[in-house]
Order: C-alpha cells, then sequence, then structure tokens
C-alpha cells in the first residue's frame, strides 16, 4: 500500500463478542503472536492503526504489559522494527470504541468491513477499494477471533469482504495469516 492512501485502512481484532466451538458467545484470549504478528502485517501494508478490542480487565491488562515493554528504551533497542509495529496497536473494550476513535482522527465514520472464513456472498477487495474512494472514508477490517464474530457484529457491518478458499476442504486459518493474506489482497489492489 501506498504511504500515502487516498483513504485510511484500520484493522479490529475483535475478541468478543465471537462464537465458540458450540456456539456460544464468548470472550478469547489476546495472544502475544496475534499482537506481534499481525502489528507487523500492519507496519507492512501502511495501515494506519491495530485495534485489539477485549473487554476483560485482565486481558487488558497483559496486553498493556506487553505494549509498554516495546514502547520503552529496552524494547526498542531489543528490536527496533517490533516496536515500530508495536506501536500502532491500540486497546479496546468494544467495537464501538473503535468506530468512536476513527471518527474523532478522521472526522468521519469508518466503512466497517467484516471478514469471515464461512462460505458466503462477499465483495472483492477491488469492490471494497472502488466503493472506500468513492465514499471518501476510512475503512475498519474486522476480523473475529474463536469459532468467528456474532450475527450481532456481522450485522452492523456495511460490507463483507470474499472469504479465503484454499484448495482443498479445510478452511481454518489463523486469524494471522488470514490478516496477512487480505491485507496482501488489498494491497495488490491499490
Amino acid at each position: 500500500m501506498s504511504s500515502s492512501p487516498r483513504f485510511p485502512i484500520y484493522i479490529a481484532l475483535l475478541h468478543y463478542p465471537v462464537y465458540n466451538k458450540r456456539k456460544k458467545v464468548v470472550a478469547t484470549c489476546i495472544t502475544t503472536f496475534d499482537l506481534h504478528d499481525i502489528a507487523r502485517s500492519a507496519a507492512t501494508f501502511g495501515i494506519k492503526k491495530y485495534f485489539v478490542v477485549n473487554p476483560m480487565p485482565a486481558q487488558l491488562e497483559f496486553a498493556g504489559r506487553i505494549l509498554k515493554y516495546w514502547a520503552r528504551k529496552e524494547g526498542k533497542e531489543h528490536n527496533w522494527t517490533r516496536a515500530a509495529a508495536i506501536s500502532l496497536v491500540e486497546l479496546k473494550k468494544d467495537l464501538a470504541e473503535v468506530v468512536r476513535a476513527i471518527k474523532k482522527r478522521e472526522k468521519r465514520a469508518p466503512l466497517i468491513v467484516g471478514t469471515s472464513a464461512k462460505t458466503q456472498d462477499g465483495m472483492p477487495a477491488s469492490d471494497l477499494l472502488k466503493e472506500a474512494s468513492k465514499k471518501k472514508r476510512p475503512v475498519l477490517l474486522v476480523f473475529g477471533t474463536g469459532w468467528g464474530m456474532t450475527e450481532e457484529v456481522l450485522e452492523k457491518c456495511d460490507y463483507m469482504l470474499q472469504p479465503i478458499v484454499g484448495s482443498g476442504q479445510y478452511n481454518h486459518l489463523s486469524v494471522r495469516s488470514a490478516v496477512a493474506i487480505i491485507l496482501d489482497r488489498l494491497g495488490r489492489e491499490r
């Protein structure tokens, strides 16, 4: 993605409300892999901010400790590129906080774009980019954890992206991989 995009792109990793494998609504745990790896993808593809969404105080405190380490001199000296990527991460308690933060920063509400591995209709990356350019609005890509975002969250999405489809029956990528693939597709279209 170019360093000065026509519209800003943000990403959010949603830990609640999501489903577990029994289709119960749960909150999932923040992982260090998701913090580090998705931040690195975000930095690589010019994402403005990577929001990690979790309502649980203990989880936010855990993630906050990691972010503070990388913001300090010690973290920057240990690995300055990771520290730079991690600086894109911001913790929020819910999706509404994310939308408010983007609206405050951009002076416009974002187009909320959902992602899902489940087979469904969705728009290709090229169409999303055309829509965002036409509407002159920032884009918020929302990724779920667990076994996917709840119907309540999906109903808040203005659009859904096409799912990532592999060559076989297996279709359960890590969210880190899915984010990287989708950001690469958007980058190629830009």
